[in-house]
């Protein structure tokens, strides 16, 4: 009967194979998972509890200002608001470019307002906006004070539709510029004479 070497006893596998090399493998992969696993992130699970955003922030889907808008929120709110975007912000609940875009505000605003709780909707239009371009003058951009004035048109007519159908909420408008500077708008004080002047000068009910 021939001797095995206890050295060579994986020789007496049926396949006829040596597994030496697949044991050494084996065991440094099992040595560097259990040196790897301590490393692994952890998961924390969400607090539902903890959700009670204060506000509804509307702003245009422009990346540029997402950093801005956010360090503006902040200090008040730390991340604690449901957030929306929509290109041109106040222009969708004009119904731009589509009057799907209006609907999809009102849908996430019923949303937030019935699950959410929040008292306030905060709406962020800003400088050389393309929706805004699209709509009113390509050239809009170049005349820095009737862009504003523009702004301030429909954030205005933006804060009478809401207040029309949430007369609880609390409504702040603001108007981003591109050194970053947010400058608070104050609702206007005669609303429908504002949605008559956006019809005259320039041409969009």
């Amino acid at each position: 009967m021939e001797q095995i070497s206890p050295t060579c006893k994986l020789k007496a596998c049926p396949c006829g194979q040596s597994h030496q090399m697949a044991r050494r493998t084996f065991m440094r992969s099992l040595l560097a998972g259990a040196i790897a696993f301590p490393f692994l992130p952890v998961t924390q699970p969400a607090i539902a509890a903890a959700h009670q955003p204060k506000a509804l922030v509307l702003s245009c889907i422009d990346f540029r200002f997402v950093t801005a808008l956010q360090q503006f929120l902040e200090p008040t709110f730390a991340q604690q608001y449901d957030w929306t975007a929509l290109a041109g912000a106040s222009l969708a609940l004009a119904g731009f470019p589509h009057q799907a875009d209006a609907a999809a505000f009102w849908d996430q605003l019923d949303l937030s307002y019935r699950l959410h709780h929040v008292e306030k909707v905060i709406i962020f239009d800003h400088q050389d906006c393309g929706a805004y371009a699209s709509l009113i003058d390509p050239q809009l951009s170049k005349n820095p004070d009737r862009e504003e004035q523009v702004h301030k048109d429909y954030l205005n007519r933006a804060y009478s539709a809401i207040k029309k159908r949430y007369p609880q909420l609390n409504v702040e408008l603001y108007f981003l510029k591109l050194d970053r500077e947010v400058k608070s708008i104050l609702p206007a004080n005669e609303i429908p004479q504002m949605a008559e002047k956006l019809k005259v000068n320039y041409g969009y009910a």
